[in-house]
């Protein structure tokens, strides 16, 4: 039986969705459009919808708009069928039912996030607690306990120990053998980072280490270590180090590949702080990049860090490539189209509406209040009175006689603004809403915006290799 679909809306927006729903021409549901009187489809609340609503025409589920802020279950409860929220904007509608690629599920990775506090020695244990819990919200699943070089640092064994208790997996990264060996003794899970000639520690602790070469690019003696290991039965994970551009850089990523043609099922590490610190530019792309080669070369681990102030959000951004890679592996697609979260400064659709459209819907409001949008033909400033197109906000403030009305020219600065910056990076602007910056915004504001809005599941689960 063809499932009954019935849309609710505005006046505003009941045209155009009308249209979309016509483009779609989807075969899996029957619809219906009922604009309940309401010129603002987001303005509807769950108890006004359970007034106005008192036919369902037979309808098998109700879909909301996607600002529509009611109670689900309320309205689930009392009309006896689901109620769900659409999208957004109109124009994803088509891909909420598929009809663009299926919604991807990025609930699963197979990436380990190692996330290093790099001055560890320097911090309390509660200052140490305190960042772990922080890289851990951000989706990191190894603490990595930094040591810095000629530098004391005397509560490792407990910094180790309260970590454990709290439950949670550490790992060491020191240069100095007797810190490797005290942080095992103490209970690490990890020890960064061993080569063949401190293999000995192995034999005094049940960490797990983490090999690298005795000398940089001496890619032979990592591989020595690590039929060491084998013999022993040990597992470990193996790291022939990642060096920054123009020191290295290509010759580095030939190592990892080598390592893994050699050893197909081995456990491999990289660092990408390497990249992401030691170069000036937004991490988000250089963290997609490197998930994208660590997605094809098979690394089950990296290790992270937030150093520079411009790496800030580096494990979030870790976080949340390393779900799309995985998913678009899965699904033998490219990384396109699976999430916007690194996509900070421009969007695969900024324009909501074509500037038609836009034209429609100035004529179809009745109210003195300003509506403004974005298009390709310039920000769009209407209402009952007429609109005005113009690049710059400045230009707006003649037409609009708001020389007595302080507070609403305040408003209206505002938002022409952030108008102007979405339309010259190619971001999705909304009115009343605050540009969306991806995986760059704190993640207070992240939670806000909420992964749900994008049809996206996120839920702590790793599938191994």
């Amino acid at each position: 039986m063809t499932e009954q679909i019935l849309f609710l809306t505005g006046k505003l927006a009941e045209k155009q969705l009308n249209r979309v729903l016509r483009e779609i021409s989807c075969k899996d549901f029957d619809w219906e459009v009922r604009q309940l009187g309401l010129t603002v489809a987001a303005l509807m609340t769950a108890d006004m919808i359970e007034r106005r609503l008192t036919n369902l025409s037979g309808a098998s589920r109700i879909l909301l708009p996607g600002r529509c802020r009611g109670d689900l279950a309320q309205l689930s409860s009392h009309f006896g069928i689901p109620v769900e929220r659409g999208p957004e904007e109109l124009i994803d509608l088509p891909r909420f039912f598929g009809k663009e690629g299926r919604i991807p599920d990025l609930s699963t990775y197979n990436v380990r996030i190692f996330a290093e506090i790099v001055d560890a020695p320097q911090l309390g244990v509660e200052q140490i607690l305190e960042k772990a819990a922080s890289y851990t919200a951000d989706g990191a699943d190894v603490i990595d306990l930094g040591c810095l070089p000629d530098t004391p640092f005397p509560h490792l064994g407990e910094a180790v120990a309260t970590l454990k208790a709290s439950g949670y997996l550490v790992s060491i990264d020191s240069m100095t053998e007797s810190e490797l060996l005290h942080g095992g003794r103490a209970g690490a899970d990890f020890l960064l980072s061993l080569h063949e000639e401190s293999l000995w520690i192995t034999e005094q602790v049940q960490s797990t280490p983490v090999l690298v070469p005795s000398r940089p690019g001496d890619l032979a003696s990592l591989e020595r270590a690590m039929r060491r290991m084998d013999s022993l039965g040990r597992t470990y994970i193996a790291d022939p180090i990642l060096d920054p551009i123009h020191f290295g850089f290509a010759e580095s990523i030939l190592r990892y590949h080598q390592l893994r043609k050699a050893y197909p099922s081995v456990e491999i590490m990289m660092g990408v702080g390497n990249l992401t610190e030691l170069t000036e530019a937004d991490t988000m792309g250089i963290n997609a990049l490197m998930m994208g080669l660590v997605s094809e070369l098979r690394i089950g681990n990296i290790l992270s860090t937030q150093v520079s102030p411009h790496c800030r959000s580096a494990i979030r951004e870790a976080d949340l490539a390393r779900r799309i890679m995985h998913w678009a592996h899965q699904e033998n697609s490219l990384p396109k189209l699976v999430h916007p979260g690194l996509t900070g400064l421009h969007e695969m659709r900024p324009f909501t509406q074509n500037d038609e459209q836009i034209r429609e819907l100035a004529e179809a409001v009745r109210d003195p209040n300003f509506r403004i949008q974005v298009g390709r033909g310039g920000i769009h400033v209407y209402n009952r009175n007429g609109m005005q197109i113009h690049e710059d906000p400045f230009e707006f403030f003649p037409g609009l006689n708001l020389e007595d009305d302080a507070g609403h020219a305040f408003y209206l600065g505002v938002e022409l603004a952030r108008a102007q910056i979405a339309r010259q990076l190619g971001k999705r602007y909304t009115q009343d809403q605050p540009l969306d910056w991806g995986c760059a915004l704190p993640r207070e504001e992240e939670q806000m915006n909420d992964y749900q809005a994008a049809g996206v599941t996120l839920k702590r689960k790793r599938e191994r290799p």
